[in-house]
C-alpha cells in the first residue's frame, strides 16, 4: 500500500485570474524575486537588501521617515502592531467607520484597551473632513484611526486636510492603506501621517505575508517611550518602560531596532518575503508612481464604464471611489454566489462578493496591481456578460467590452 506522501503530487494550483478585491495575481517578477536562494539574517546581503527595501519603500511612501520597514506578516500585522505599540491602555482612540475595515481598526484599539470611541455614515459614503474635525474636538482622543480604502465598500476617503486637523489638535494620525497604496495617490509626509500600514496583494502587485510601514519621528518618540528589550537580549543600560507594549512580536520599538543600525535580534526575517516586497516596490518606482497611479485610474475607469454598459448599477458615491476596485449590484434574479462560481469554474475568473450589510448584494471586481491592464479588464467583461446571460440577465451583446475599450482608444 502507498503511503500518503508517495501518493500525495507536488503543488499545482490551477490557473486563475484574481479579478477579486484582493488578492491579486502577483506580478511575474515577484514571484520570481521569491524564488532566489535564501542568506543568514545577518549576512551582508541580507542587511544591504533590508537597507534597500526600506529607502524603496520612503519612496512608496513619498516620506523620507527614518523609521520605514516591513512588518511580517500580513497588512492586519501592520496594523495591529501599529496600534499596539502606538496606544497605550486608557488612551482614547477616534475610528471613523465607513465599512468593515473600520469595524477592524476600533476592535484592534479594544484588544489594546484603547477607550475607543466611532462614528460613522453610510457604507458607499466617506468623511468630510469637518466632521472628522467636530469628532476630534468632542472626543479629544489619542490616536486618529482611519481607513484611506475600504474594499468593501470601495470607498476612498480623503486624507488631504486631515493631518493638519490632527496636528492643530494635537492627535497622532494613523492610516491603513493596504487596499489604496500604490493604485490612489498617498503623500505620507505632505499630508501630515504619523503611521501608515499597507499590505502586498493588493496595488502593488505581489502576495500577502508582508506589512510596509512608516513611521513618523513624532511616532517613533511614542514607541521609544514604550521601550522594553527582552531579558534574553538586553543590555547595560537599556530602557525597561513599565508601561510597554503588551505584545512581543509586535513590538514596533523592537522591530525598529532590528531594522536599524543596531541590528537587534527580534525575530527571523522572512527572507523570502523580503525578496518579494523589495520587487514589488522596485517595479512601482521603476514605472513611475504616478503612472502607476494613472494605469490602475485607466483600468479601473474601462472596468466602471464596461459594467455600467452592462445595464449594472454602481455601488457608492462613484466620486470618492477607489480606482482599484468597483462593486456593482447583483441584478435581479441573478444568484450571486452561484454565477460567480460559475466565473470561476469556466473562465478561471475570480471576483468577489462583499461582508456584512453588502453581502449577497454587490460583487466587487478589482483591477490592481499586474491586473490593472487592458487584456485583464476585457477578459473578466467577456466572462462577466456570459454568465449574466446564462442567468437571465437581459445584457446587451458585446456591450461592456465595446465601452471598455472605448475608454482605452480615447486615453490613447
Amino acid at each position: 500500500m502507498s503511503s500518503f506522501v508517495e501518493t500525495t503530487s507536488p503543488i499545482d494550483p490551477p490557473a486563475r485570474l484574481l479579478m477579486g478585491p484582493g488578492p491579486i495575481s502577483a506580478y511575474p517578477s515577484v514571484l520570481r524575486a521569491m524564488s532566489a536562494p535564501l542568506v543568514g539574517q545577518y549576512d551582508p546581503f541580507m542587511t544591504a537588501t533590508m537597507t534597500e527595501t526600506q529607502e524603496l519603500y520612503r519612496q512608496v511612501w513619498a516620506t523620507r521617515n527614518d523609521g520605514t520597514m516591513l512588518v511580517d506578516g500580513t497588512s492586519r500585522a501592520g496594523i495591529e502592531a501599529a496600534i499596539l505599540s502606538l496606544v497605550r491602555p486608557g488612551d482614547r482612540v477616534l475610528v471613523p467607520v465607513f465599512g468593515r475595515f473600520g469595524h477592524l481598526l476600533a476592535e484592534i484599539a479594544e484588544r489594546a484597551l484603547a477607550e475607543v470611541h466611532t462614528i460613522e455614515t453610510e457604507w458607499g459614503q466617506v468623511f468630510p473632513p469637518s466632521v472628522i474635525e467636530e469628532a476630534i474636538v468632542r472626543v479629544k482622543p489619542t490616536l486618529l484611526a482611519l481607513v484611506q480604502g475600504d474594499t468593501s465598500t470601495t470607498m476612498l476617503q480623503p486624507l488631504e486636510e486631515v493631518g493638519a486637523i490632527c496636528q492643530k489638535h494635537g492627535v497622532l494620525f494613523y492610516s491603513d492603506a493596504t487596499a489604496s497604496l500604490g493604485g490612489n495617490p498617498f503623500e505620507a509626509d505632505a499630508w501630515g501621517l504619523d503611521a501608515a500600514t499597507a499590505g502586498l496583494q493588493k496595488c502593488l502587485g505581489g502576495p500577502s505575508g508582508s506589512a510596509p510601514i512608516t513611521l513618523s519621528a513624532r511616532a517613533v518618540e511614542v514607541i521609544r517611550g514604550r521601550k522594553r528589550i527582552e531579558a534574553g537580549i538586553r543590555e547595560a543600560g537599556d530602557p525597561d518602560a513599565s508601561d510597554f507594549v503588551r505584545s512581543n512580536y509586535f513590538d514596533l520599538g523592537m522591530i525598529l531596532d532590528y531594522w536599524g543600525p543596531r541590528r537587534l535580534n527580534h525575530h527571523t526575517e522572512a527572507t523570502s518575503m523580503l525578496y518579494g516586497a523589495r520587487e514589488c516596490a522596485r517595479l512601482l518606482l521603476l514605472e513611475g508612481r504616478d503612472a502607476v497611479i494613472a494605469r490602475h485610474e485607466l483600468a479601473g475607469r474601462a472596468m466602471l464604464t464596461g459594467v455600467e454598459a452592462l445595464g449594472m448599477t454602481v455601488f457608492g458615491d462613484t466620486a470618492h471611489k477607489m480606482t482599484n476596485v468597483v462593486a456593482v449590484e447583483i441584478p435581479e434574479g441573478v444568484p450571486g454566489d452561484v454565477a460567480r462560481q460559475a466565473m470561476l469554474d469556466d473562465f478561471g475568473i475570480e471576483i468577489g462578493t462583499s461582508f456584512g450589510p453588502l453581502h449577497g448584494r454587490v460583487w466587487r471586481i478589482g483591477t490592481m496591481g499586474y491586473n490593472a491592464r487592458k487584456d485583464a479588464v476585457l477578459t473578466t467583461l467577456v466572462a462577466l456578460e456570459a454568465v449574466l446571460r446564462r442567468f437571465g440577465a437581459a445584457v446587451p451583446v458585446g456591450g461592456g467590452v465595446e465601452a471598455a475599450l472605448a475608454v482605452y482608444a480615447e486615453a490613447a
